[in-house]
């Protein structure tokens, strides 16, 4: 579906994983810029997104998912996973409960069977499922200057889960491009996916089907503390978390690539990461960033060393460590990570 935002001046539309929204509005250097340094809106009405109700809600997601999602406070944002029984993820979700409902977005397309999921779990609590994907529309807005954005917007009384990388509304879809009317008189400026995944890249956040496969566990990618709770009680999968924190080691890491800015393309999701001709890893996403230049999100094995510079594509990438090849085993461990 593609979103009525796409009449917007400058817009071009994103390609694979978020078409139907906009890549960028004709500038998306600036458009990056924007979101660090005052307000930018995003469209992102391409996601999945469901509303779960009930008084049970929180205590049955909360058996479900490695978030302790139990007594939540009204407006307190989180992110959860659904695992199955080796740890792997079946699904990823952004939440915010507003004291009625949770709501929650996930990976476009994805809001259909996070709802079959769910309904298929309800069992006898009290708890109603509704996937409103084709209902809400989700509109992110960042920046130092977002809250006083949507304040002067005046959008009204709408779902909102503010997170350290930005507010995320979840308008009625018949509201999404008067809202986003609104903030852009309000002084907020028009952004698309190529500088929202930049900006994502470079904190090191990744992309659930992209950054991952089938065989990622959260301690690889940085979800530990970020999307897993280590203190709270059982769910599916937690048995694997609990052995790598106490006993183990993750089989691979996540690192964030510099590629070499001379080369024309970005390389494609799920290519090899390769060290001395050999392959290490595999890239998930990757953006060129307004500061940073062209990087990207990898896993490569454990044991390569982090201070080897890596190939992918026939691009040369230097990698900055993400998750340290000592996390597990309950090490005590500094994270080496981007100065900001």
């Amino acid at each position: 579906m593609t979103s009525p935002l796409m009449s917007t001046p400058g817009a071009v539309s994103a390609e694979s994983h978020d078409a139907g929204v906009a890549a960028h509005y004709g500038d998306p250097a600036h458009e990056g810029r924007a979101m660090e340094r005052s307000s930018a809106w995003v469209d992102r009405s391409n996601r999945g997104v469901v509303r779960v109700s009930g008084p049970d809600r929180l205590g049955w997601l909360n058996d479900l998912t490695s978030q302790l999602t139990r007594g939540l406070a009204p407006g307190d944002a989180t992110e959860a996973l659904i695992l199955d029984g080796r740890g792997h993820l079946r699904h990823h979700l952004s939440l915010v409960d507003d004291g009625e409902a949770t709501w929650i977005h996930t990976e476009p397309g994805g809001g259909a069977a996070l709802a079959a999921f769910l309904e298929s779990m309800r069992f006898m609590l009290r708890v109603e499922v509704e996937d409103l994907s084709d209902a809400r529309a989700v509109l992110t807005v960042l920046g130092p200057g977002r809250a006083e954005a949507i304040g002067a917007a005046s959008l009204g009384d709408v779902p909102a889960r503010p997170a350290e990388d930005g507010t995320d509304l979840f308008l009625p879809a018949e509201r999404l491009a008067r809202a986003a009317e609104a903030l852009t008189a309000a002084g907020t400026r028009a952004a698309g996916m190529w500088a929202y995944e930049a900006q994502r890249i470079a904190g090191h956040r990744v992309r659930p089907g992209l950054d991952t496969d089938d065989r990622t566990i959260p301690h690889e990618v940085d979800w530990v503390g970020r999307a897993v709770h280590l203190e709270k009680g059982c769910y599916p999968g937690q048995e694997t978390v609990a052995r790598v924190h106490n006993m183990g080691r993750p089989p691979r890491r996540l690192v964030l690539l510099h590629l070499d800015g001379t080369a024309e393309r970005l390389p494609e999701v799920g290519s090899p990461i390769e060290l001395d001709g050999r392959a290490i890893g595999r890239v998930g996403t990757s953006a060129r960033h307004h500061e940073l230049g062209p990087i990207a999100l990898g896993v490569v094995k454990r044991s390569a060393p982090v201070d080897a510079d890596l190939v992918v594509e026939g691009i040369a990438a230097g990698q900055e460590v993400v998750v340290d090849p000592d996390t597990g085993a309950n090490a005590q461990i500094t994270l080496r990570r981007r100065p900001r």
